[in-house]
């Protein structure tokens, strides 16, 4: 794997060597496969065409320092899905089948596992869709589960950088009793004009508000939202909000760091308290935001152009765990042995 410039690497899809895939028919999950096609074949009334019934997952796999390969908080991403397939009536994938097949496509692709100290990772896309034909608006009866890998670098081009945000308001994400606590393509798709015109305009992505009253702090982009103040790590909390991994994890970080740790709803107008904020998720871990513009109304918010102390120091820490190099108090990696 010589000719692959590893720190170079985009946040982009990588043909590798395997994918492995499981069928629900007849009422039961099948056997892992392995392949190392690209393609699905799937009938042209499958559900996951017409009804959206399609959820996916996003994890990371990391060459240590000591050069063991670690999987981070597995269980938690197949407990996410299965969430997502009972709330859109999908066949749920039991969580063992799910870390097994995530653990065997890592070690049949383990060439492709970034070296320490590279700055990028092994990402992992678990899918789940439906296969099944129906006309009528109704679950499938047959289901393809799935994972392929490929090497990836930072999600934003600036990496551990202060990025800029903007605060749009004629876009939701997702409603409060819809689909938004779910990892839905759906939720993606509907966040796709809004994020290119944020693009357009000179900013990494959108900050979105809470679609009833327009007031609250709902998702930024793709990822969760928090901010800190006064020893407090705040994020928001609400019925549209998808959970993240990632999220979790640096809050129970920043009560090991002695913070107290708010999970509310967060209004706009306080984002003028805040003295650090970011987005967190798998892809990018923390972007600290240096700049958040209201489209609507021109406020601008400043944070600087450096990361905060706090950012940092989470960062570091859950990079830390991730690679190996900080102790794993609270065994969230799993060794692909």
């Amino acid at each position: 794997m010589n000719d692959i410039n590893w720190s170079g690497l985009p946040f982009g899809y990588y043909k590798t060597d395997w994918n492995v895939r499981c069928y629900y028919r007849n009422g039961k999950w099948g056997e892992l496969e392995f392949t190392q096609s690209e393609e699905i074949t799937m009938h042209m009334a499958a559900t996951c065409l017409h009804y959206g019934q399609a959820g996916f997952e996003g994890m990371k796999a990391f060459r240590g320092v000591d050069g063991k390969i670690r999987l981070f908080r597995p269980y938690e991403n197949a407990k996410r899905m299965f969430r997502t397939a009972e709330g859109i009536m999908m066949a749920p994938v039991p969580e063992d089948l799910f870390v097994k097949a995530c653990v065997e496509v890592v070690k049949r692709n383990e060439r492709f596992v970034p070296p320490a100290g590279s700055g990028a990772s092994l990402y992992l896309r678990p899918l789940l869709i439906g296969t099944g034909a129906e006309v009528g608006v109704k679950p499938a009866d047959e289901y393809l589960f799935m994972v392929f890998v490929g090497p990836v670098g930072p999600y934003f081009k600036a990496g551990f950088k202060p990025v800029k945000f903007q605060i749009v308001e004629d876009f939701d994400r997702a409603a409060p009793l819809g689909t938004g606590t779910f990892k839905v393509g759906g939720n993606y798709a509907a966040s796709l004009k809004s994020g290119q015109r944020a693009h357009d305009e000179g900013f990494s992505n959108c900050i979105y508000l809470d679609a009833i009253h327009k007031k609250y702090i709902d998702e930024a982009g793709a990822a969760n939202f928090f901010g800190i103040k006064n020893n407090t790590y705040c994020t928001p909390h609400s019925s549209s909000i998808l959970p993240s991994i990632t999220n979790m994890s640096l809050r129970q970080l920043a009560k090991d760091l002695g913070m107290k740790v708010e999970q509310r709803p967060i209004d706009v107008e306080e984002l003028s308290t805040f003295e650090e904020v970011a987005a967190c998720g798998t892809a990018a871990v923390i972007s600290p935001i240096g700049q958040i513009v209201d489209r609507g109304t021109g406020k601008v918010y400043d944070y600087g152009n450096e990361a905060g102390p706090v950012c940092t120091k989470l960062y570091e820490t859950l990079t830390g765990i991730q690679q190996g190099s900080v102790e794993d108090k609270h065994n969230w990696n799993l060794v692909v042995e």
